[in-house]
């Protein structure tokens, strides 16, 4: 196998180089589309301005402490310095690391440069109808799910081919998780911050459209949209390939067939989704909706086809990791149909928590929590299913093969991530597209078709949260394999026994269970907090501007208001709190690792992962279901716009923005993070533990 190799890496690099030349492509080819309108023009210039600057503030506040981390790292791992051997492993770890935080910039960057150059060009498209319009959205957000995938996969397999070390590998994707919890969280409080102040004062108050230029908060809103993106489903598949490649690594005593399934698999996973995006296409009155789906469906299809075909073909792959991969991919497309039913505005769910607005928003807000924890209970059993289904067709190639093959379910479900993020990225694009649409003044049939993209975009969003978060459970639960792996390492390098499992009658595994369990609520809390300050701030800049500049109210020629002012609000709200939640998680590992030793990080990750799994579900499907219960009034039911129906839907909408945008997509990389510290610890934790 080890010949083969090369052959392996040679695909790896291949499909990486298509996935950016594509990319390159279709990027060139939305540039080519025109933008006419002045108004677009200045905006998305205003757009693009905001969203740099706060990019750049916040990634210089990251720098500071991705300089400290990696000083920590050099000091402390895998081996304490002044105990080690070998200095150079530490300085490796050290440099993936910083790796890891450098290609995750870069992918939250790539969703500013995606988006801001498609809003506008999409907007002015949509006069022409809904074909021209989604087709710029769509190639916009495949130009991010391309070069964020290629670069991740690419990253993982020059780190690896660079040290050949997957504890090594463990240092790229800790940078990857712990510059996208931080952005993710940075990024969600900015923009809704934003959102919230815009929705309250300006349709709630004062009765003016969502997108109107008058409104300070307007332009934040935007800005926040698109800041951050890409990064937390980059860390998600850095660390789904990371845990299957030091799973693989403690099945073979060198690189094997393990190891190459990883890497082949998931470049076959790239390659499926440049057939899915290149055979996207929508008709003239088409459904986007389906579109986006058919999509997902073909590029699923040419993954199963072509990994069998790689199985067949090459020596030492097994039909039964395929079997584990295709299980994980087949439950993360239930794992969307599902999320799909309960957040689609053409399903009944809904249209229930629409028709209960008609009674008020204290209605509004108990149908939409209900129906949310609801939605949880599908994606749980999907994930459950999957793991119990990988570690059943495994388990029969011997020890360890089972916790091997939900990693490579993980990594199954995540091989069309480039079609996830595609999708992804295309809902913020459309939603600038439609705000665009409106201050671009280009008329109500243009606005109309703005807002199907809008709400398929909204529909899919969902869908494709569910579907990460259904990932991200596999992919925790390999990396609870992996700190097994890495802690009985540890434990047989100091002589103890290892461990087979993790006993939750153990009052020290249950002591870690206890505290892991309350970690997302805490930092779920934090964030929306966060959302809450700030916004408070900024509605108090609104009432100000609309009270001071003269004319502002009425809309007179002219008479702008001050864009910069809320968007400063929004920066500094998030920088002073993007730190504080993602500090707290990691800080809590350490203590329970410190305190109870290896058997309680163990209940302490249990504990973390069925908490945050549940809250991440329940907050992402609210959130979605009260965003496109509002559009369903908006597009004229019961009520329609203005109505009291409508003003209760927009404060259930507003509760639900930080649920679905700041807190519940943060729960899956927070979960990622204390997992990987938890691996990068364990021999610190071996070595010094009260109880350990």
């Amino acid at each position: 196998m080890e010949g083969d190799m090369a052959l392996i890496y040679g695909v790896t690099f291949f499909s990486v180089v298509m996935a950016l030349a594509f990319a390159l492509w279709l990027h060139l080819w939305v540039k080519r589309q025109p933008v006419k309108n002045p108004v677009i023009r200045e905006v998305s210039g205003l757009i693009k301005a905001g969203a740099n600057t706060f990019m750049r503030k916040e990634y210089r506040v990251l720098a500071v402490f991705a300089g400290v981390a990696a000083v920590l790292l050099v000091l402390f791992l895998p081996t304490p310095l002044w105990r080690t051997q070998n200095a150079w492993r530490n300085l490796a770890m050290a440099v993936s690391y910083l790796a890891g935080t450098a290609f995750s910039a870069i992918a939250g960057k790539m969703g500013i440069i995606v988006a801001t150059s498609s809003n506008g060009r999409a907007a002015e498209a949509a006069q022409k109808g809904i074909k021209p319009a989604f087709l710029i959205g769509f190639r916009g957000g495949a130009v991010m799910g391309l070069t964020v995938v290629g670069i991740s996969l690419f990253g993982v397999a020059a780190v690896l081919l660079a040290f050949g070390d997957t504890a090594i590998s463990l240092g790229f994707s800790f940078g990857a998780s712990s510059l996208a919890l931080f952005a993710k969280a940075g990024g969600g409080i900015f923009t809704k911050t934003a959102d919230v102040s815009a929705d309250l004062t300006g349709k709630v108050e004062l009765g003016i459209p969502e997108d109107d230029p008058r409104n300070p908060a307007v332009i934040a809103d935007n800005v926040g949209d698109v800041a951050g993106m890409g990064a937390d489903l980059f860390d998600s598949n850095v660390a789904a390939m990371t845990s299957a490649l030091v799973i693989a690594s403690s099945l073979e005593a060198s690189t094997g067939a393990n190891t190459a399934m990883v890497f082949m698999y998931a470049a076959l996973g790239l390659i499926a989704s440049i057939i899915g995006i290149a055979t996207a296409r929508i008709g003239k009155g088409g459904s986007p909706t389906r579109a986006l789906n058919a999509s997902t469906y073909v590029t699923s299809g040419a993954f199963v086809a072509l990994t069998a075909l790689a199985t067949l073909l090459i020596e030492g792959f097994s039909w039964r990791i395929w079997g584990a991969s295709a299980v994980g991919l087949l439950v993360g497309v239930i794992i969307g149909i599902t999320t799909d039913y309960f957040t689609d505005d053409s399903k009944p769910i809904v249209q229930r928590v629409a028709h209960a607005s008609r009674t008020g928003s204290a209605f509004t807000i108990l149908s939409g929590v209900s129906y949310g924890f609801i939605s949880a209970l599908p994606a749980m059993i999907g994930i459950a299913v999957s793991a119990l289904a990988a570690y059943q067709i495994c388990a029969p190639l011997g020890e360890s093969y089972a916790l091997f093959g939900i990693a490579m379910a993980a990594v199954g479900m995540l091989s069309i991530v480039g079609m996830i993020i595609s999708n992804d990225a295309y809902g913020p694009i459309v939603d600038n597209a439609r705000g665009l649409a409106e201050m671009g003044d280009l008329g109500e049939n243009t606005i109309r078709v703005a807002d199907e993209l809008d709400s398929a975009g909204n529909t899919v969003k969902a869908v494709t949260k569910g579907f990460a978060i259904g990932a991200a459970g596999l992919t925790v639960i390999s990396l609870l394999g992996a700190y097994l792996s890495e802690a009985n390492a540890a434990l047989m390098e100091a002589g103890r026994a290892v461990l087979t499992g993790f006993d939750i009658m153990d009052p020290v595994v249950f002591f870690g269970v206890l505290i892991g369990a309350a970690v997302p609520a805490v930092f779920s809390a934090m964030l929306i907090l966060g959302v809450d300050k700030n916004a408070q701030r900024m509605v108090a800049e609104i009432h100000r501007q609309f009270q001071e500049i003269r004319g502002l109210r009425e809309g007179k020629p002219g008479v702008r208001p001050e864009y910069d002012r809320c968007i400063d609000i929004a920066t500094a709200g998030a920088l002073r709190e993007l730190i504080p939640a993602g500090l707290m998680a990691i800080i809590a590992t350490l203590i329970v690792g410190f305190i109870g030793g290896p058997g309680a990080i163990g209940g302490f990750l249990l504990g973390n992962i069925v908490s945050g799994l549940l809250l991440s579900l329940f907050m992402s499907n609210a959130g979605g279901l009260w965003d496109n219960a509002k559009k369903y009034i908006e597009a004229g039911h019961e009520g329609g716009k203005g109505s009291d129906a409508h003003k209760a839907a927009v404060v259930g909408d507003t509760v639900g923005d930080p649920f679905k945008d700041t807190a519940g997509p943060s729960i899956n990389t927070q979960i990622t993070v204390v997992s990987l510290v938890a691996s990068l610890m364990s021999s610190l934790f071996v070595a010094f533990s009260l109880f350990g």
